[in-house]
């Protein structure tokens, strides 16, 4: 008799026990893996982030019971970017959000499966990240940094504020994998300016400053950095050595014009965070990536710094700064 009661305590155990297991699994805080290809103290970086975890609190994920999220912050060093996107992903996260085209190539290397969602990037098409805008069809969606379109449109702006400019560098580190086409979408703008393109790679500090001081060397020169990753990083010190050598520049970037630098369009960084929270909301509700479709920037901004172009004696035209959303003086 005790024996069938034995057994039968043990059977509605066994019973019971998947219930329990389903109870405490969705009690489990769910993971997010955060990898930016970005140095962790830079506080304009941090804004960007921080964007993305109050939309993330907004949206219900408001504490660590129901959330974890786990960041890596390698800035531009391609051996801590594989580093830190294989420790992000042994965590077994929910879903990555991802700030960096090199950190983004890294991932798609290591997963197939695990959702990422990018924010900001060139082409992902033309790159290969995803099959098409409106269906991913793989682990990878989110918001791209903007239509190479708007390379000409910025060369177009330059032109317009320095007149004088005959020649204009690309400073770029051909480590991004979306530089080919910005760099064949410069070249093809350029002509029609009445400008001469020239490209220039550099990879670090010591290879910026020599591009800079050998640009400036020639007459007539212009600068034009595209976002990207080392640019951002070493902002300061490139807005100095540009000033130093009177070139007139324009940025990808708006944080470059804030530490100095003379012009920047672009979409706005936040928005483009706060709306990848949305996808990381929907994600963890059981959406799939692949049916998620990639997203353009909804708003643009320009930021002109008055007291840069008049160190370099530049009169800025009442046109372009009426079309600035942000003047520094």
């Amino acid at each position: 008799m005790s024996t069938r009661r034995e057994f039968i305590t043990l059977l509605g155990g066994a019973a019971a026990w998947p219930l329990a297991a389903q109870a405490q699994q969705k009690e489990q805080a769910r993971r997010i893996g955060v990898l930016m290809a970005l140095r962790q103290d830079d506080a304009e970086m941090q804004a960007r982030v921080g964007a993305f975890k109050q939309e993330l609190r907004k949206l219900g994920w408001a504490n660590d019971r129901e959330v974890v999220i786990n960041e890596r912050w390698p800035a531009d060093d391609m051996d801590r970017i594989r580093a830190d996107a294989a420790e992000i992903l042994a965590g077994n996260p929910d879903v990555i959000l991802v700030g960096g085209r090199r950190a983004v190539a890294v991932l798609q290397q290591l997963t197939r499966t695990v959702p990422v969602i990018f924010a900001g990037i060139g082409d992902p098409v033309e790159t290969g990240v995803v099959g098409s805008l409106a269906r991913p069809g793989g682990n990878f969606t989110g918001f791209t940094l903007m239509e190479y379109s708007v390379i000409g449109k910025m060369l177009e702006m330059l032109k317009q504020l320095a007149p004088a400019i005959t020649r204009v560098a690309l400073i770029f580190n051909p480590d991004n994998p979306g530089i080919v086409a910005t760099a064949r979408s410069f070249e093809a703008a350029a002509p029609s300016l009445g400008v001469r393109a020239v490209l220039n790679p550099i990879h670090d500090r010591i290879e910026l400053e020599r591009a800079i001081v050998t640009f400036a060397q020639g007459p007539n020169g212009g600068l034009f950095f595209p976002p990207d990753v080392t640019v951002v990083i070493h902002r300061a010190f490139i807005t100095d050595l540009v000033a130093r050598h009177r070139l007139p520049a324009i940025y990808g970037d708006p944080a470059l014009v804030k530490s100095g630098g003379l012009m920047a369009y672009g979409p706005d960084r936040i928005d483009i965070y706060r709306r990848a929270a949305s996808y990381a909301d929907r994600i963890l509700h059981g959406a799939n990536p692949a049916n998620l479709p990639v997203q353009n920037p909804t708003k643009y901004e320009m930021i002109l710094n008055l007291k840069t172009a008049k160190a370099l004696g530049l009169e800025v035209p009442p046109t372009l700064l009426a079309r600035a959303d942000e003047v520094i003086e």
